[in-house]
């Protein structure tokens, strides 16, 4: 007498597709959790006793420059400045582990050995396994990447002006790891390295394809972007050290009494004689600059990550019809 089995289908249920989903890729969940957590700590510790450490050893520094015989603490200083930038890449390099996990373990990895194909013979249909794939990786994703965003942001804002190597709004680094930027990254990762896994076939590949593809788009994001948005141009004398006006600059020199923009030849004010002749020579009468201040911040960051969620959207419509597409051809031929 034999016990009869289950139907194939009952455990491949919405439920049962997200546990399967949570066991199967378990050690990336704990990767994704332990970096998440290590990375909170160590903005929550930048933003609060380093900074105070770094302000105060600031303020002691600033009391030396009086001529006074005293100390301060220039490893508080140092370890703020480290911290800060190993904390910065590391939010800046989530989308990329995103897009090398996405193509080398969520797609790439189950279509080269052959269970992706098993699960589709199933009762699971190719569209939703497609989307369950996709579905909890991006909420997951989504979720740790903005919370480290806004902890990064709070960190940056903590000092209140009171380290003065603190870096810039406008600093590559800074200006995309306050934003929302990173969030649509990582979403983007994802999509272009699922989609890399199912064209490719093959988990190295796809893991490469997935990782390049983030790269090219944050690229064309950062070049287009802040030309997308009216930028300020601020004219000076020449009795300026160089062009004037801070944040992000588009371009900047020196303009003619004709009106032809020239490159900056960093040679410093007018007061300088070797300087006023240069400037006499080619008929210099001041600096411009064409640049977007701190105004212009989200502006830049909305005009920066619509584009960059736009394209998440279509690398994962791109995977679902490749999917179908593939799925379709080899039923005709069976």
């Amino acid at each position: 007498m034999t016990t009869a089995t289950a139907p194939v289908t009952g455990a491949l249920t919405a439920p049962h597709r997200l546990r399967w989903l949570l066991r199967l890729h378990r050690p990336a969940l704990y990767v994704w959790t332990a970096a998440v957590v290590v990375l909170t700590a160590a903005l929550l510790w930048l933003g609060g006793p380093l900074t105070d450490a770094a302000v105060h050893a600031w303020r002691q520094y600033d009391v030396c420059r009086t001529g006074a015989t005293c100390v301060y603490d220039q490893d508080a200083i140092l370890r703020y400045k480290d911290v800060y930038q190993y904390t910065t890449w590391a939010v800046l390099a989530l989308p990329f582990l995103v897009a090398a996990w996405a193509g080398a373990a969520l797609t790439g990895r189950e279509v080269e050995s052959g269970t992706a194909h098993l699960a589709w013979t199933q009762g699971v249909s190719p569209a939703r396994w497609l989307a369950a794939k996709l579905a909890a990786p991006a909420a997951v994703a989504a979720a740790g990447t903005a919370v480290l965003v806004a902890l990064h942001r709070w960190a940056w804002l903590a000092d209140h002006g009171g380290i003065d190597t603190a870096k810039s709004w406008s600093s590559f680094e800074t200006y995309y790891a306050n934003g929302p930027l990173p969030v649509a990254l990582a979403l983007a990762g994802l999509a272009a390295g699922a989609l890399a896994g199912l064209a490719t076939g093959r988990a190295l590949a796809a893991l490469a394809w997935g990782m390049s593809a983030t790269l090219v788009l944050w690229g064309a994001v950062h070049l287009a972007a802040p030309r997308l948005y009216p930028a300020v141009t601020r004219t000076a004398g020449l009795d300026h050290d160089g062009p004037v006006g801070s944040g992000i600059v588009l371009d900047s020199g020196i303009v003619t009494a004709d009106g032809r923009h020239l490159p900056d030849p960093f040679c410093g004010s007018s007061a300088y004689s070797t300087c006023q002749a240069l400037y006499e020579r080619i008929d210099a009468v001041g600096f411009f600059s064409v640049y977007h201040p701190r105004s212009h911040y989200w502006p830049l960051q909305l005009l920066a990550t619509a584009p960059v969620l736009a394209a998440a959207a279509l690398l994962a419509l791109a995977a679902f019809v490749l999917l179908r597409r593939r799925t379709q051809g080899k039923a005709a031929t069976a």
